[in-house]
């Protein structure tokens, strides 16, 4: 991290932005937050990198630091924001934070997000909810269907939906996407406290729990109520099929929303949402932000008027009725929410004892360990031939593994 004299600094005013939101809704999203900084007299180069969860980004990120042409402003989130800030590469923006008084007006969770070693190092703009289950209106209408609020609800659901012709879940087989279903099934089978003693304190222990393997033998099943066989495809490919009457459930992070509504597909009449049964109460997040890069600290002052825009009420509440995400910030009107947004921003606001980090985007734990959970994950979804028993032990030598080198190196 570095701190700088303003003094010394030029303003320039032109920033180059890396991230991955590259869908309809997310393009809409950036857009808008490029023309609120050109109000600002700040141009936003715009370098969208595509795929799912931000994978190619991360990648695309690392090779341009190494070649000494890191971007101005990076879409950081989660655990990686304090490798990253570990490294020195971060701009602190203490002066921003102070001025505006982010201190006081960010839930206590994003405060503790955004800063490393008492400084902060991000901007955020807002928070996903992973931990949503998507429903077709019409096609819940047609066969007068509820919502289900339990798993055994959800079970009798499928099967009435499979009897009707109709595929209950929308779902593809890429890696992070089965495991965003997999931690699901962990917090609606345990709460958010397991949740964190598998994925942030990777308790080899915990992995040989009853409800690990529940949530295993339920995710299997669940594989009977997807397309025969599950492809991998992308995230966007999937909420076209849900969107397409040809799908009645996608259970998923909020994102999808904002491109449903892009697809023409409005939330409260064509679809709505409700928590993953079993997680009602809980909110498993995600929280987009971005982290300026220090690079010649001849775009300070640009940088510091992104950060200072992104977290106004205004762009709050903009910005996240279009990438359907919630806002920050505690003061925010749930009256301007949708019912999906509403549910997700008081969930959230209720405090750290219903929150669980998300593993699959970055929340939970860093990017080697994260990559090593899922594939472990991913090959139990994919071959039927690999057992619950298989996947706990490979797991929990994994996370005896971690435990060794995070001793070795602290």
């Amino acid at each position: 991290m570095t701190r700088v004299d303003a003094g010394t600094v030029q303003a320039d005013t032109t920033l180059q932005v890396l991230h991955w939101w590259t869908s309809a809704s997310e393009r809409k999203a950036a857009t808008l937050l490029a023309s609120r900084l050109a109000d600002e007299g700040v141009a936003w180069r715009d370098v969208g990198i595509p795929g799912g969860a931000g994978i190619g980004a991360g990648k695309v990120l690392k090779s341009r630091v190494l070649a000494n042409d890191a971007p101005e402003v990076t879409q950081i989130i989660g655990v990686s924001i304090r490798e990253w800030a570990d490294l020195g590469f971060l701009l602190e923006l203490d002066k921003v934070a102070t001025a505006n008084k982010w201190s006081n007006s960010f839930f206590p969770t994003i405060q503790t997000l955004i800063q490393h070693r008492k400084h902060v190092v991000a901007a955020p703009l807002g928070i996903h909810r992973i931990n949503t289950l998507f429903y077709n209106r019409k096609l819940f209408n047609s066969l007068k269907l509820s919502p289900p609020e339990s798993w055994d609800e959800l079970v009798l659901l499928a099967a009435r939906l499979k009897a009707a012709g109709v595929i209950p879940l929308a779902q593809s087989s890429e890696p992070w996407q089965v495991a965003t279903l997999f931690e699901n099934l962990i917090l609606a089978e345990s709460g958010p406290d397991y949740h964190r003693e598998l994925f942030v304190k990777q308790n080899a222990q915990a992995v040989f729990d009853k409800r690990f393997t529940q949530a295993l033998e339920r995710l299997r099943l669940m594989k009977n109520w997807m397309n025969n066989p599950v492809d991998e495809r992308p995230w966007t490919d999937v909420v076209r099929q849900f969107s397409k009457n040809e799908a009645a459930m996608m259970i998923t992070g909020d994102w999808v929303k904002g491109e449903l509504n892009e697809l023409g597909f409005a939330t409260d009449e064509a679809f709505s949402c409700t928590p993953m049964p079993g997680t009602g109460k809980y909110h498993l997040y995600s929280v987009d932000t971005l982290s300026m890069f220090t690079n010649d600290y001849s775009r300070v002052l640009a940088q510091e008027k992104l950060a200072r825009l992104v977290a106004t009420p205004a762009v709050q509440a903009d910005y996240n009725a279009v990438k359907g995400s919630v806002s920050v910030r505690r003061d925010a009107d749930p009256a301007r929410m949708d019912s999906c947004a509403r549910a997700s921003w008081h969930a959230f606001a209720q405090g750290a004892a219903t929150q669980a980090p998300s593993l699959v985007h970055r929340m939970a734990t860093d990017e080697s360990s994260k990559d090593a959970i899922i594939a472990v994950i991913h090959r139990y979804f994919i071959d039927a031939t690999v057992t619950p028993a298989d996947t706990q032990a490979r797991l929990a030598a994994m996370f005896k593994t971690f435990g060794s080198n995070k001793k070795q190196n602290p």
